[in-house]
């Protein structure tokens, strides 16, 4: 049975997370799962993918970043004003700030000996800057994950810059979601450095798994290889999954799995458990 948290930054901004204790032993290793563009906790698969590892034996914690547009108690993107000034470095304190704060045992009442990290797009992207920089951390594994955070043409970001902000299309909910030129300026300013995910996975120092789906659309499989031959190949491993994309064949609200993402999750869990010392 998950249970609700709310857990307030250091920004003192608001962010909503769900804990899913396991079936057994509860002094076990956590995993932190991370949303991803347009995404939230709540999504599709997050929710079937929580109480899976749960049932293996994990603490799981699923959350919304603070200005992901959706609201508390809300599966829905009604907090457009919020989701419009978000920017990437935003993200990454905040899930910096949860690992942190899992490590002291407050979401859970112990200090767990190990942490693991699963991201999906671009949530894959701000784990694998986090995991570079945040000690606390033991493994991460990343689901269809973006190579850079810098994805827009000069065109793009001239009429970006010219109207003040840039305009979006939530395809599933037909909303027009804009972003500020912070979130650009973020990109701009610190793609060389702070937020360079190819440079993050060269000090990588965990365990990493890489699994994307061959005909992913949205995020192409060559992100993924770019990612793992910087990659040290003595920790790392990339699988990738045939005839499937960036979401595995799973959809919103969540219908069921399917052969392809059964596989997925195996693979996954069998990865914590080996690099987070399940017993």
């Amino acid at each position: 049975m998950r249970k609700r948290i709310n857990f307030i930054t250091s920004l003192s901004n608001e962010i909503e997370i769900d804990y899913y204790p396991p079936q057994r032993n509860q002094n076990s290793p956590f995993i932190i799962i991370s949303h991803g563009f347009k995404g939230f906790k709540d999504w599709g698969f997050f929710p079937f993918t929580a109480e899976y590892l749960a049932s293996k034996g994990f603490n799981v914690l699923t959350f919304n970043f603070s200005h992901n547009g959706v609201g508390k108690n809300s599966n829905e993107f009604n907090e457009l004003e919020k989701f419009e000034k978000n920017t990437i470095s935003l993200e990454v304190s905040e899930l910096n700030e949860i690992i942190n704060a899992c490590k002291k045992g407050i979401f859970s009442g112990w200090k767990p000996q190990s942490i693991g990290i699963l991201g999906h797009s671009r949530g894959a992207g701000i784990s694998i800057i986090a995991a570079a920089i945040n000690e606390n951390l033991n493994s991460i594994c990343c689901w269809a994950p973006i190579a850079k955070f810098d994805r827009y043409s000069e065109r793009q970001k001239s009429e970006w810059r010219n109207q003040g902000y840039f305009e979006v299309l939530n395809t599933r909910t037909n909303q027009i979601m804009r972003m500020s030129v912070d979130i650009l300026n973020d990109i701009e300013v610190n793609k060389n450095d702070k937020l360079n995910i190819e440079k993050a996975v060269k000090s990588l120092k965990v365990p990493f798994l890489i699994i994307h789906g061959e005909q992913d659309l949205t995020v192409p499989i060559k992100e993924s290889e770019l990612i793992f031959e910087c990659a040290d190949k003595k920790t790392a491993k990339f699988e990738k999954i045939e005839a499937t994309g960036h979401t595995f064949d799973i959809v919103h609200p969540f219908s069921g799995s399917n052969k392809k993402f059964d596989k997925i999750l195996n693979l996954t869990a069998d990865f914590f458990t080996n690099s987070l010392n399940l017993t």
